[in-house]
C-alpha cells in the first residue's frame, strides 16, 4: 500500500487555513472569557438578590408581628412561597433564634434545624456564604430579624448553584450561537477573499511564487533587449538592464516621470502616448533604437509596457545595403550605357570608319577617365572617394550632376581612428542623397560637394560641405529639419526624415556640428564639422569611438 503525500498548499490555501484557525481560536477565547466573566458576574448577581431579598423579608413588620404569634408558621410559611415566586429566589427559610424553620419550600421540613451558619446573623449581622443544604449547594444570604435590639429570629434566602450555572449556560449557549455565526461568516469572507487570491496567484503556493520572481529577476537581467514598465501616471515602475543601458540613464529612475529622464522629445513623446506604438525608430544621442509601446489595461488604464531594440548596427548595414543597391543600379545602367557605346563602334568599323569610331572610344575613355582622376585628386581617402564616384553615377542616372568642388582636399591617413570612415560614409551618403532629391527636376540640377581640412582655434578639423539647386529649406524649418521623422516629401515604403537626424547623432557623437544655410546660387547647403584629435570625451558626455548609427541611405 503505497501512501501519498499531499503536495505544498497553494499561497491561498494556506491563508485560507491560517485565517480560518485564527478566527476559532479568537472566538473560542472569547467564549472561554466569556463563560468565566458570566459565571462570576451571574454568581455576584445571584449574592446581591439573595441579600436584597433576606433584608426585605427580615424588615417586613408583618413577619416581625408573625414571630410573636404562637404559630409563626401558620401566617409566614404563605408569604414566604408568595415572596420567593415574585423575586424567582429557590428558597426562603425563616427561623427562631434557634435554627428552628418556620418555612420552607418543602413543607416536611418545617420544625428541623436549619442547615448553614448563623453564629454572623445572631450577632446582628447580615452575610452571604455558598452552603449545601436540604436543596443542594446555594448561594444564599442570612439576616437577623430584630425587634429593637433584640433578635427575634432570622431570615434565610438563597439561590441554587445549580440555577446559577443554567443561567450561565442559557447564555453561553447564546454567545456559542453568535460565536458559531462569526466564524462561518469569517470563514465565508476568507473563503471569498482566498479565492480572489487564488485567481491572482494562479493556484501557486509560496515557493513556487517565490521561484517565479527569482526566474523574473533573472530574466528581467539576463535579456539584452530593453524593457520599461510605466504605472497609469506614466512613471518608471520597472526597467532593466538593457533599457538602462539603451536609455542612456542612471541611478535610480524607479517612480520618476517618463518626462524627467532627459530623453529626446519624439522619445518621450511615444513613451507618454496613449495608444500603441509599433516598430517605431527613434534617436537617442548615440544609438537607433526600435520601441513598441503596449497599454496595460483591466477596466481602466493600469500603465504601459515599452519594449526597446538596439538596431544602430542593423540601420548602418540597411544604409550599406541602399548604397549597395544603388552602385548595383548605376552599374547595371552604365553597363547598358556601355552596350551601345560598343555597338556604336562595332558599327562605325563596319561602315568603314574605322577612325571615327577610334575617336568616339577614346572621348569616352577620357570623359570617364577624368571624373576618376577629378576625384582621386581630391579625396584620395579611400573610402570617401569610392562613395563620391558611386553617387556620381546614381546622380547621373537621375539627372543631377554631381560635383566636387575645387577647394576639395583630403589626403589618406589623415583622419584619425576616433573618426572611423564608415561615419563619414553615414555624414556624406546621407547628405548626398538629399541634396540629389531636392535638386531632381530643377532647371541646371546640380549637387555640389567639399571635403577639406582646416585649422579652427587651433584644433584641426574636418569640413564636409554639400550644396544643392533645389527649393531650400524655409528658416522656418532650420531646427526642425534634423528632427526624426521631418520630411517636406511623402512618406515612403521605409519611411521618411530619418537621414538628416542620423547626421546630426553622428556629428554630435564626435564634438561636432551640422548646420544649414542657403547656398550662393539657391538651394541649401549643409555644413558639418568635425574636430581631428585623438579619441576622447565629447561635449555631451559620449566617448567618439562608441559605434552608433550608422547607414549610407536616408533622407530627411
Amino acid at each position: 500500500m503505497r501512501l501519498s503525500v499531499p503536495g505544498p498548499r497553494s499561497l491561498a490555501g494556506q491563508l485560507f487555513a491560517m485565517q480560518a484557525v485564527l478566527i476559532a481560536v479568537v472566538v473560542a477565547g472569547y467564549a472561554l472569557f466569556s463563560y468565566v466573566s458570566d459565571r462570576s458576574q451571574a454568581e455576584e448577581a445571584a449574592t446581591r438578590q439573595a441579600r436584597a431579598v433576606a433584608r426585605s423579608v427580615a424588615d417586613s413588620p408583618s413577619v416581625l408581628a408573625a414571630t410573636r404569634t404562637a404559630d409563626p408558621s401558620a401566617e409566614l410559611q404563605p408569604y414566604a412561597l408568595k415572596v420567593m415566586r415574585d423575586t424567582e429566589v429557590d428558597f426562603i427559610t425563616i427561623m427562631d433564634p434557634r435554627g428552628i424553620r418556620w418555612t420552607h419550600p418543602d413543607p416536611q421540613q418545617i420544625g428541623q434545624t436549619f442547615q448553614g451558619h448563623t453564629e454572623k446573623a445572631l450577632r446582628g449581622e447580615t452575610f452571604t456564604e455558598t452552603y449545601t443544604g436540604t436543596l443542594g449547594p446555594s448561594v444564599r444570604a442570612v439576616t437577623p430579624i430584630q425587634d429593637g435590639p433584640r433578635v427575634v429570629g432570622l431570615v434565610s434566602a438563597g439561590i441554587r448553584v445549580e440555577e446559577i450555572t443554567q443561567r450561565v449556560q442559557d447564555q453561553l449557549t447564546a454567545l456559542l450561537g453568535v460565536a458559531a455565526g462569526a466564524l462561518v461568516l469569517g470563514a465565508v469572507g476568507t473563503y471569498v477573499i482566498n479565492a480572489r487570491l487564488r485567481r491572482h496567484t494562479h493556484g501557486m503556493n509560496a515557493a513556487e511564487l517565490s521561484r517565479m520572481h527569482d526566474y523574473h529577476q533573472a530574466a528581467l537581467h539576463a535579456v539584452r533587449e530593453g524593457l520599461l514598465m510605466l504605472d497609469g501616471q506614466y512613471r518608471v515602475a520597472l526597467i532593466n538592464d538593457g533599457g538602462r543601458e539603451l536609455l542612456g540613464v542612471a541611478g535610480d529612475v524607479v517612480g520618476r516621470s517618463v518626462a524627467e529622464l532627459g530623453l529626446p522629445a519624439p522619445l518621450t513623446g511615444a513613451l507618454l502616448a496613449s495608444e500603441p506604438r509599433v516598430d517605431e525608430v527613434h534617436l537617442t544621442a548615440s544609438r537607433v533604437l526600435v520601441i513598441n509601446t503596449s497599454p496595460v489595461s483591466g477596466g481602466e488604464r493600469r500603465g504601459t509596457v515599452v519594449t526597446l531594440r538596439d538596431v544602430t548596427e542593423l540601420q548602418s548595414l540597411m544604409g550599406e545595403l541602399d548604397s549597395e543597391r544603388g552602385f548595383t543600379q548605376a552599374l547595371r545602367s552604365q553597363a547598358h550605357e556601355a552596350a551601345n557605346r560598343l555597338h556604336t563602334v562595332v558599327s562605325l568599323i563596319e561602315l568603314g570608319r574605322a577612325e571615327e569610331a577610334v575617336e568616339f572610344a577614346t572621348a569616352e575613355l577620357e570623359l570617364a577617365q577624368a571624373l576618376t582622376d577629378q576625384v582621386v585628386a581630391a579625396v584620395s581617402e579611400p573610402v570617401l572617394a569610392a562613395l563620391l564616384l558611386g553617387k556620381t553615377a546614381q546622380a547621373n542616372e537621375r539627372g543631377v550632376e554631381l560635383m566636387v568642388s575645387e577647394e576639395s582636399s583630403l589626403d589618406d591617413g589623415l583622419l584619425p581612428e576616433s573618426l572611423p570612415a564608415r561615419d563619414l560614409v553615414t555624414i556624406l551618403g546621407n547628405l548626398i542623397d538629399n541634396a540629389v532629391d531636392a535638386a531632381q527636376g530643377s532647371v541646371g540640377a546640380r549637387v555640389t560637394v567639399a571635403a577639406y581640412t582646416r585649422a579652427s582655434d587651433d584644433i584641426p578639423e574636418l569640413v564636409l560641405r554639400v550644396s544643392d539647386t533645389g527649393p531650400g529649406v524655409d528658416p522656418e524649418h532650420a531646427e526642425a529639419v534634423f528632427q526624426r521623422g521631418f520630411s517636406t516629401k511623402p512618406a515612403g515604403p521605409g519611411g521618411r526624415g530619418l537621414g538628416l537626424a542620423l547626421v546630426r547623432q553622428t556629428s554630435q557623437r564626435h564634438g561636432g556640428s551640422l548646420t544649414v544655410a542657403e547656398a550662393d546660387g539657391g538651394g541649401a547647403e549643409f555644413e558639418v564639422r568635425l574636430p581631428l584629435r585623438d579619441p576622447g570625451t565629447a561635449a555631451d558626455g559620449v566617448p567618439f569611438g562608441v559605434a552608433a548609427a550608422r547607414g549610407a541611405g536616408g533622407d530627411a
